[in-house]
């Protein structure tokens, strides 16, 4: 008997979010019951941002569309151009592969054109990572919006699933399945100190930082002041190497890639620079740090399994459940480093050994292949408001 295979469609924008897709990507592909198709846009077409692109083929995925969508500007205007154009070309995308789910994960405007487009198409959309809140930037009501045109639910602790019930979404299609950013902790193989070194080539120090920082859309302060201010911090740090990773492509993105380039030119001995560390370097890297430094989502979902310390600044991602390893700070020079000596501390480090992080430790793609195999569709996409 002739099975056909439901074809779920993974929309992909960016290097981070496409290492927490990775897993699930690959059970799709290996899935006798499912078709993988793959849709690469935004930073991974950019070579400014590294063509990550290419990460995703030589994983051994084809990727079946293109989309063309990031403007080379990081203005309010060129985002929102950008956001117009992924619409009509995710539209077209639709209508060649004709998936029957899309599958996406996350908040950022790239993915707000896909899923627009799939409403629009009339197709179920699976969404990974809603519910959770960061309130300094425009990501929180996009990720909102996106639970709203979206059908199944894939939350990542309890109370992110109560917040999407809450937004009237079917409890029987919302789904706890823990952070997906935890199985590749589980999974892959990382570097031990000596590879990765060879990796980036550089002696890691006695104090080790990894430092990601991207602007927060929603503060007056600008991107440029907050990140001199850490920048002015970490320069006081003595026998120490400092990892910087660069930012996404939002607005002033590119404000804090020149301050990033312009400081590790004139600190090589202390100071290294990456587009993208790709997923094995970066997961490697953690254990080696004395702790990671910035603004990142991954600071918050996948550091505290490393009992490794965050130093969390600013608002960016503030109403996100975070671990005991994390601390906040102001995006104050003295703020900064006031958080950078509490991480150092031994107290502080024995303090956080034994502590579990809120995001849970299953790998989160067996529960998603289930779901996406079994789920009905019948009359999925007609919506009810769910009334708490």
């Amino acid at each position: 008997m002739i099975v056909n295979k439901r074809k779920i469609c993974v929309v992909t924008g960016t290097r981070a979010e496409y290492g927490l897709l990775y897993w699930t990507m690959k059970r799709i592909q290996d899935e006798p019951n499912l078709e993988l198709q793959v849709i690469a846009t935004g930073m991974h077409l950019s070579p400014e941002f590294g063509n990550t692109y290419n990460i995703i083929e030589n994983d051994g995925f084809n990727i079946d569309n293109k989309i063309e969508c990031l403007l080379s500007s990081d203005t309010g205007v060129g985002i929102s151009k950008s956001v117009g154009l992924g619409i009509i070309s995710f539209s077209e995308a639709y209508a060649q592969l004709q998936p029957d789910i899309v599958l996406v994960l996350g908040d950022r405007f790239e993915i707000m054109g896909a899923v627009t487009a799939a409403m629009i198409c009339r197709i179920p959309v699976a969404h990974c990572h809603g519910g959770e809140a960061t309130e300094g930037l425009i990501d929180e009501a996009i990720r909102h919006s996106l639970t709203k045109m979206s059908q199944i639910h894939f939350a990542c602790t309890e109370e992110y699933r109560n917040r999407i019930i809450q937004l009237g979404e079917l409890p029987s299609n919302v789904y706890n399945v823990g952070g997906l950013g935890i199985e590749n902790i589980n999974k892959l193989d990382l570097l031990d100190r000596e590879a990765f070194e060879d990796s980036i080539n550089y002696k890691l120090k006695e104090n080790n930082y990894l430092v990601t920082f991207h602007p927060v859309t929603l503060d007056d302060a600008s991107a440029e002041t907050q990140f001199s201010a850490l920048i002015d911090a970490l320069d006081k740090l003595d026998d120490s190497l400092i990892i910087f990773t660069k930012p996404n492509a939002d607005n002033e993105g590119r404000i804090i890639i020149k301050l990033i380039d312009e400081y590790v030119s004139k600190n090589k001995n202390k100071a290294v620079t990456f587009t993208s560390l790709g997923q094995l370097r970066y997961l490697s890297a953690i254990p080696f740090m004395t702790a990671v430094v910035g603004n990142s989502s991954s600071g918050l979902l996948e550091v505290p399994s490393f009992r490794i310390p965050t130093v969390n600044i600013g608002d960016r991602q503030r109403g996100r459940i975070q671990g005991d390893s994390v601390i906040n700070c102001d995006p104050t020079e003295t703020s900064i480093k006031k958080a950078l000596d509490i991480a150092k501390s031994k107290e502080f480090r024995d303090n956080i050994k034994d502590k579990v992080s809120p995001y849970g430790e299953i790998n989160s793609s067996e529960i998603i292949i289930d779901k996406l195999k079994n789920i009905s569709l019948d009359g999925i996409l007609k919506k009810k408001f769910y009334n708490l």
